[in-house]
């Protein structure tokens, strides 16, 4: 009986011992392949992530060279651009040309390490460069370069047109600083969608191009040229007289060219507006003009000849419209580009009863005016006896 009583205990405990280390080792078992396999995950993504931050960092290292400048380039000049050796660059981006063009040419001129990063970045930019000349501080940037040929903010040239000049000089002047052609000039200012425009009743828009001082960018479009000039020449009429709104395009135009010849004539500004009570004088007696600077007109703009130290006879004599010695009344046109002092003489003439003047002291500018031709003889007269003295 105590045997059997000692081994029931021990036979108990004995298959609880061994169910418990089966239990154990079943868990064990269970848990074993779960843990491997996130341990061969997590090796993964540390490979992988260390394999993407060797590509990125490589790449960034390659865009970080790429774009960076390459050495002070030498001093250069043509292929529409030039290196001076004072720390700037000037290109040109030609009418239509691509960005591959361009980036082919700063290569070639040392201004970038490589066209192919500039091609790179210019098909992921959907801007694109902009046609114009442009200035630069190098060294600079692949992306600093790119965003100042694509801002459109181009180098400007300042050009002044004086006052009492021409239009075929007007042209000139633009050429001269490179703006536009003298031609496309001149072609744009006789256009008549420009004429219309603007309700020129003329031929070509002399006398409407304001003379002032301008900023324009190299190449610039000719018709935009003079109707730049024309936009400006009716905010500073509108700025003189508010009435010319409401004057006919041909009385406008009366006034106009009433001003390009007091333009011609006057020197000092005072004595203005009494030169165009004279002319209006005229006009309304019949007389002719008798401006000498519409026989000069005749022979430089017309005859095309240079401008004549002194008219003789022959010169009064020649038959044109434009010529006031021998026809009555305005020229068909405008003789030169009016500036301030002589619109606003057209617009508000001196009123006076003045029919002649001449100049007296030519070193002040100052003319003589007189009622009667025996008058103004006199007062030659008295100038030639004075110079003479």
């Amino acid at each position: 009986m105590t045997r059997k009583a000692s081994r029931n205990p021990a036979g108990e405990k004995k298959p609880s011992k061994g169910r418990t280390r089966r239990g154990s080792g079943s868990a064990r078992n269970g848990e074993g392949p779960v843990l491997r396999g996130f341990r061969a995950v997590c090796k993964a993504a540390s490979v992988f992530i260390v394999i993407l931050f060797l590509v990125c960092g490589l790449a960034v290292g390659a865009f970080v060279y790429c774009n960076s400048p390459p050495d002070n380039p030498s001093e250069m000049s043509g292929d529409s651009l030039r290196i001076p050796g004072d720390g700037t660059a000037y290109i040109e981006v030609r009418n239509g040309e691509s960005a591959i063009s361009v980036g082919r040419r700063l290569e070639n001129a040392g201004l970038i390490r490589t066209r192919y990063f500039w091609n790179l970045i210019s098909r992921l930019d959907a801007e694109y460069v902009k046609t114009g000349t442009y200035r630069f501080d190098i060294p600079a940037t692949q992306l600093k370069i790119r965003s100042v040929l694509i801002s459109g903010r181009q180098l400007l040239t300042r050009v002044t047109v004086p006052e009492g000049v021409t239009l075929r000089k007007t042209a000139q002047i633009m050429e001269d600083a490179g703006v536009c052609g003298a031609d496309d000039f001149l072609n744009a200012a006789s256009d008549r969608r420009i004429l219309e425009e603007y309700r020129v009743p003329g031929e070509t828009m002399e006398g409407y191009l304001y003379p002032d001082t301008y900023l324009f960018p190299s190449g610039y479009p000719a018709p935009q040229v003079v109707r730049t000039l024309a936009d400006t020449f009716f905010q500073r009429l509108e700025a003189i007289s508010e009435d010319f709104s409401g004057m006919t395009p041909e009385e406008l135009n009366d006034r106009i060219i009433l001003a390009s010849i007091v333009e011609r004539e006057y020197r000092a500004d005072d004595e203005a507006p009494v030169m165009a009570g004279v002319f209006y004088n005229r006009l309304e007696t019949g007389m002719a003009l008798q401006s000498c600077a519409t026989v000069e007109y005749v022979i430089t703009e017309i005859q095309g000849k240079p401008h004549p130290a002194v008219l003789y006879d022959r010169d009064i004599q020649i038959r044109n419209p434009y010529n006031t010695y021998i026809r009555p009344g305005l020229p068909p046109g405008p003789i030169s580009a009016p500036g301030p002092v002589a619109l606003k003489a057209a617009f508000y003439p001196d009123s006076n009863d003045y029919l002649y003047f001449r100049l007296v002291d030519p070193a002040a500018g100052r003319h003589y005016f007189s009622r009667t031709l025996d008058e103004h003889i006199r007062a030659g007269v008295l100038y030639v006896k004075k110079r003479g003295s």
